[in-house]
């Protein structure tokens, strides 16, 4: 188990060696604890801080970390201090923390209440002394995050992007993601803390529903653009100039073989939302297995560096680039969102083609 108080003194510690590195500045700890009004009697640190002629105190309330909705949270508390703690302008509440999501930095920066995380993130909105240094976001946090939008957990993203007008139990998340309650629970509670979701009700019969797919979906579209790219393997196809022809072919070829697939990137993009001219190539997603390769090899396909004219993301052992499918004539199309998030690591004129999907599409 982790020692709080030991990590707690660690935050308190990188701040103040960070305070005392800034130009012109000195920062010392104030010695006891101040005591206050309120059942939670205390601040876990009192910093006097001088820096370009001013004498500040920072009230300081420690955190494992934060998200949107741990900082509103622990906003109220803090400013109740500060009121109690006298001394106007010159009294600034900070909250630090080992990690802080991007949206808790916007949201305190707007409340005008400083902050500062382990990565050297700090924020100290102090009149006539104002300072802020941002830094990339803690390796623990974007872990964290990232976890969310890959394996199972996706699958529960997924499912809310779907139908984000509904109100889904956990049980009901969980069989309509197929994956285990505990992993709609905790994916849930992830969302709630970046205050994504409104919840009602209470125990077994509570629910959620997402609220704000848009900015569910441009994090998704962020961890895509900086993660790796999956493995995909590229195949010239002869014959295969009449793409709805060459596309039933494949079809049948791999409802043969037992092969799940669905067309995604452009090809897909086009049938939902088009938007190019002409496509060069036709893609889909599907497990690199033997009965994928003996479907290939029945449509005379081969693997090649360049001149590709059908490609192939590999997919295996996930579920989710899976749900949602749609039959279009002879052609299973992955769901309006994994094409999108397909299209964004397609090169070229893909990432106008994604966007012209979402808004005409997916609408958020």
């Amino acid at each position: 188990m982790v020692d709080w108080q030991a990590t707690e003194k660690t935050v308190v510690d990188k701040l103040l060696k960070t305070l005392q590195e800034l130009p012109a500045a000195d920062a010392h700890l104030q010695s006891g604890q101040r005591s206050f009004s309120n059942a939670r009697s205390r601040i876990d640190a009192e910093i006097a801080l001088s820096i370009s002629n001013q004498n500040l105190t920072l009230l300081v309330e420690a955190k494992k970390s934060l998200f949107p909705r741990d900082a509103r949270e622990a906003l109220w508390q803090l400013r109740e201090y500060a009121s109690q703690f006298g001394g106007g302008d010159r009294v600034i509440p900070l909250l630090a923390a080992e990690s802080i999501s991007p949206g808790s930095k916007e949201f305190l920066r707007r409340e005008n209440v400083g902050y500062f995380d382990m990565g050297g993130s700090l924020f100290i909105p102090a009149p006539g002394a104002y300072v802020l240094i941002d830094k990339p976001v803690p390796r623990n946090l974007a872990r964290s995050v990232t976890t969310v939008f890959k394996g199972k957990r996706s699958q529960v993203l997924r499912v809310l992007l779907h139908d984000p007008q509904h109100w889904f139990s956990v049980k009901a998340l969980s069989e309509a993601a197929r994956v285990s309650p505990a992993t709609a629970s905790e994916t849930l509670i992830m969302l709630e803390r970046f205050e994504w979701l409104a919840a009602r009700g209470q125990g077994p019969s509570k629910e959620r529903q997402l609220t704000a797919p848009r900015a569910l979906l441009d994090e998704w579209k962020k961890q895509v653009l900086a993660g790796t790219k999956p493995k995909t393997r590229r195949y010239y196809v002869p014959n295969a100039t009449n793409e709805d022809t060459f596309i039933g072919r494949m079809d049948t070829a791999f409802a043969e073989a037992g092969v799940e697939y669905v067309l995604t990137q452009e090809s897909a993009a086009q049938r939902y939302a088009p938007f190019l001219s002409s496509l060069s190539r036709v893609s889909c997603r599907g497990a690199s297995t033997r009965s994928a390769g003996n479907a290939l090899s029945k449509l005379g396909a081969r693997e090649v560096s360049e001149g590709a004219n059908f490609t192939m993301i590999e997919t295996l052992a996930e579920e989710g680039p899976f749900l949602f499918k749609e039959r279009h004539g002879a052609a299973w199309l992955a769901s309006p969102v994994q094409v999108y998030l397909d299209l964004l690591i397609a090169g070229g004129r893909a990432q106008e083609a994604a966007e012209h999907l979402r808004k005409e599409r997916i609408g958020f």
